[in-house]
């Protein structure tokens, strides 16, 4: 699929899912499949993002994860922090209430925390296609992002069920999910 074409499909995919009617039920749905998904992950970092247009909203599913923990520190939960210059992500501590500024793309960041790096990363994802291949912005951040840390982290999409394509394939520069979730359940995940 050439640059052009994903350009309109990504057009495509964000008009559709803010005309769900049914979004919000979706949503609550989704909530669901990530809270039960995440108690048997043995991660105690994980980082996620701030939804935007019209995106599924992860932070009430980890918060509820991090209620699990004897004191906060034993999980954290981040959001990115976007670097202009350099086109990545580095992940800052949340938790509601956390003071907050815009970053340089306008979407909200946590100020003045932690940076950290999460062994799970939960990432927005616009469409998805078999063996966990992710359709995003075509920003690159992701990617790049993923390329600067120590260690990988687990990756999992988070997409409404109607975001799958069942055609797309990965460029050589896309990184490939290891699990995508919808609100359907588990789509996708990665077998070791």
């Amino acid at each position: 699929m050439e640059n052009a074409d994903r350009a309109v499909l990504r057009n495509k995919l964000i008009a559709a899912r803010q005309a769900l009617s049914d979004r919000l039920e979706r949503a609550v749905e989704l909530q669901s499949v990530l809270r039960a998904w995440l108690v048997s992950r043995p991660e105690t970092a994980i980082g996620a993002y701030w939804p935007i247009k019209g995106e599924f909203d992860p932070l009430p599913a980890l918060y509820r994860w991090s209620e699990g923990a004897v004191d906060r520190l034993e999980r954290r939960i981040g959001l990115p922090v976007a670097d202009r210059e350099q086109g990545s992500l580095r992940f800052h501590v949340w938790y509601p209430g956390c003071p907050m500024a815009l970053d340089a793309y306008d979407i909200p960041k946590p100020r003045d925390t932690e940076a950290f790096e999460p062994a799970l990363l939960l990432v927005p994802t616009l469409g998805y296609g078999p063996g966990g291949v992710r359709l995003g912005y075509g920003g690159g951040f992701y990617e790049r992002s993923l390329a600067t840390l120590r260690l990988r982290p687990y990756t999992v999409g988070l997409c409404y069920s109607h975001g799958f394509l069942p055609m797309l394939r990965a460029r050589p520069s896309d990184v490939v999910l290891d699990a995508v979730l919808t609100e359907d359940g588990v789509m996708w995940e990665r077998r070791d």
